[in-house]
């Protein structure tokens, strides 16, 4: 298949035409499925149609200093008396927790809204700053949010900024792109989650640092992946760029780079699944390997080729964002291409249930990671 060249594929993302660079199998292109101006469309049908995600909430909101601001030094605060990073509980607001000290002055790229703070909020409340996502269950983040906590005060290092204090002093917005990492076995493979939340917030609290955890207690190397808000193009290169830093640091890092896996929620399932079609390189990082596997959960993404590699997708069958019914014909296109792919539609859930923790998806990561592993 011809690979598009960055500009090109900046071209079909922002015109929402695929002309003259590797057209895809199916009938939707690049541009349909990472356009923010689709996501607010697809938030238009969702159970709660005056929310869109083109325009972050402003109520009761204050505005935060540049994203350079967030290596800034960290709030004494959040320290004990011996230095070490003070544990969170669901009580804890949400800026001491962009302030502990475990998260290396990047602690900012875990809330919701990067931009913005709803001044008090609390882990405990996170539900209220996701609005396309059900099944919030903050203890799950608070689980997460202290493991990170625990390995740092370990003298693991477990945040790194995707790009480089050049990249970030041209352009302050890509501070918030950020690799939280959850360490598993020493050179096991990774896998980097990437959260949803219509590429206008990025919910890494309930849909990916919950899920790298899991990862992580498998054996996994992974990843959770905070991204720039405002444009699927942005998320996306966002990721082709961390996975760039993965491989010229996998030593460093302790994994093994040979047959990773990508996975993604809503929004982060179309990064996901993009990399997957066109590879890291049409997207500004390094010619790249693709994934072994892609892991989907409840999106629209329609899109895809007959060099995908293997898929596996999970939806709900009363998602009124992500209708079950387009992630089943992506998948059927994807078997008569002869990707193996596979689909399980779970009865009675919405979008966003996130591990699924409680209902009929209880128990979809082990299903998942069993599929990557078979087609690693």
């Amino acid at each position: 298949m011809v690979r598009c060249g960055v500009a090109a594929l900046a071209a079909v993302l922002l015109a929402g035409a695929l002309t003259g660079c590797g057209s895809p199998v199916s009938g939707g292109t690049p541009a349909d499925d990472l356009s923010l101006s689709e996501a607010a469309q697809e938030a238009a049908v969702g159970e709660s149609p005056t929310e869109s995600p083109d325009v972050a909430p402003a109520e009761e909101s204050t505005q935060e200093e540049a994203p350079a601001a967030a290596a800034a030094s960290p709030s004494a605060s959040q320290q004990k008396e011996d230095g070490a990073a003070m544990a969170v509980t669901e009580n804890t607001t949400l800026t001491d927790l962009a302030s502990n000290p475990a998260f290396g002055g990047w602690g900012r790229a875990l809330l919701p809204w990067h931009g913005q703070r709803k001044d008090g909020a609390t882990i405990g409340g996170e539900s209220s700053l996701l609005p396309y996502h059900s099944n919030v269950q903050p203890a799950q983040a608070t689980s997460a949010l202290n493991r990170l906590i625990d390995d740092a005060n370990a003298g693991e290092q477990v945040a790194y900024p995707v790009y480089d204090e050049a990249a970030i002093a041209a352009d302050p917005d890509k501070a918030d792109a950020v690799l939280f990492y959850f360490r598993g076995d020493p050179s096991a493979p990774f896998a980097i989650v990437n959260p949803g939340g219509g590429f206008a917030y990025v919910g890494s609290l309930h849909e990916s640092l919950p899920h790298a955890q899991w990862l992580s207690e498998q054996g996994i190397n992974a990843f959770s992946l905070s991204y720039r808000e405002g444009s699927g193009q942005w998320a996306v290169e966002d990721l082709a760029q961390a996975l760039t830093f993965i491989f010229e640091h996998a030593d460093e890092l302790g994994l093994s780079t040979e047959g990773y896996s990508l996975w993604g929620s809503s929004a982060g399932a179309r990064m996901a699944a993009a990399i997957g079609s066109y590879g890291t390189a049409a997207f500004g990082g390094a010619d790249l390997p693709r994934p072994a596997a892609v892991i989907m959960a409840y999106t629209g993404q329609s899109d895809y080729t007959a060099d995908d590699p293997a898929t596996y997708a999970v939806v709900g069958d009363r998602d009124g964002i992500a209708p079950s019914s387009i992630m089943e014909q992506r998948i059927r296109g994807l078997q008569r291409a002869g990707v193996p792919a596979d689909i399980v539609v779970f009865p009675g859930l919405s979008h966003g249930f996130g591990t699924g923790e409680g209902t009929a998806a209880q128990g979809w990561m082990q299903g998942a990671l069993n599929f990557w592993l078979e087609h690693r």
